[in-house]
């Protein structure tokens, strides 16, 4: 069963600008399919120059000593608090043990840079299976920009999920303004009436959504209520614009949302009540200028949002 850290980001997904940056061997399946988004495919029986094809990572048979590893940058630096290495489809070919390290270097480095820089153990050298996921909660307070996955001695990995709360340097917007809500600036979703169809995380994601299921949609409400979730900003912070997307959702966009600024037990209305039409972006100029630390979110009755931007300063 996952760990209940698997309902955070996963910091190194390539979609959220994780990126393989170096791996010791990649001869049987590209090291780069280890942090791709969904869950790996697999064709039997489907053969190219190097043998079987894996949505994986896959190394040749060692025949010295040593391990293989692959060193991540993640898309967003944080704390990490839960590692999943999955061997899904590696049955014959994965590997016996893995370990997991994790580093912080500054600037944008070289991966020499990165490998020469000090290392410290989130995931001891534990015993793994094939065709599995396999979960290591991470107890580490430290903020990490890189992850190294050891595997020992050689096979083959799926996929790599580096679960955690976003951390960035946000001194890069002094004197600027930012998307408070953003997930790749620190925003996270602390709360939800419904997730039913998707998390509510995708709606602060980077980037647009391709289809509704990269957005957060609800169930349909039959009480009379209505939906909402809080987004943790980026840190306290002055919103004066709110991006409402409903892209995607044609017959199944809110009719109407309203916003909430929360600072301590204080509530400061943002934005009222307000019609949304579907498969549209709005953008809403805001008037309030009291700093806020959460934005609740709330949608009328139900339905599904694609993506929610609130830009501000931080205060």
């Amino acid at each position: 069963m996952m760990s209940s850290f698997t309902t955070l980001p996963d910091l190194a997904l390539r979609t959220c600008g994780g990126s393989v940056v170096a791996a010791s061997d990649e001869s049987f399946a590209e090291k780069e399919s280890l942090i791709r988004p969904g869950r790996p495919g697999f064709r039997p029986e489907t053969f190219g120059g190097k043998g079987q094809v894996y949505d994986g990572w896959e190394t040749r048979r060692r025949r010295e000593p040593g391990h293989d590893w692959a060193l991540v940058r993640l898309g967003m630096p944080g704390v990490i608090r839960g590692v999943v290495i999955d061997t899904a489809w590696f049955r014959g070919n994965y590997p016996t043990h893995a370990s997991v390290e994790a580093a912080a270097v500054g600037g944008h480095p070289s991966p020499a840079e990165v490998l020469a820089a000090p290392w410290t153990q989130i995931v001891p050298l534990s015993k793994l299976g094939g065709d599995a996921e396999h979960a290591f909660e991470v107890l580490d307070e430290g903020r990490y920009t890189h992850v190294r996955l050891n595997i020992h001695p050689d096979g083959g990995v799926a996929r790599l999920r580096v679960h955690g709360e976003a951390r960035p340097d946000l001194t890069v917007h002094d004197g600027l303004g930012l998307d408070l809500a953003a997930l790749a600036n620190g925003g996270l979703v602390t709360a939800c009436s419904d997730e039913f169809y998707s998390a509510p995380d995708n709606v602060i994601a980077p980037g647009l959504a391709r289809h509704q299921a990269e957005g957060w949609e609800t169930a349909r409400r039959r009480d009379g209520g209505n939906d909402w979730l809080v987004i943790r900003l980026a840190g306290r912070g002055v919103v004066r614009l709110a991006e409402i997307d409903t892209t995607n959702l044609l017959f199944n966009a809110p009719a109407a949302v309203a916003l909430t600024g929360l600072d301590g037990e204080r509530e400061v209305e943002l934005l009222p009540r307000t019609r949304l039409q579907p498969d549209t972006p709005h953008r809403f100029r805001l008037t309030s200028v009291e700093p806020v630390t959460h934005v609740r979110v709330d949608i009328y009755p139900d339905g599904g949002l694609a993506r929610v931007r609130l830009h501000g300063h931080l205060a």
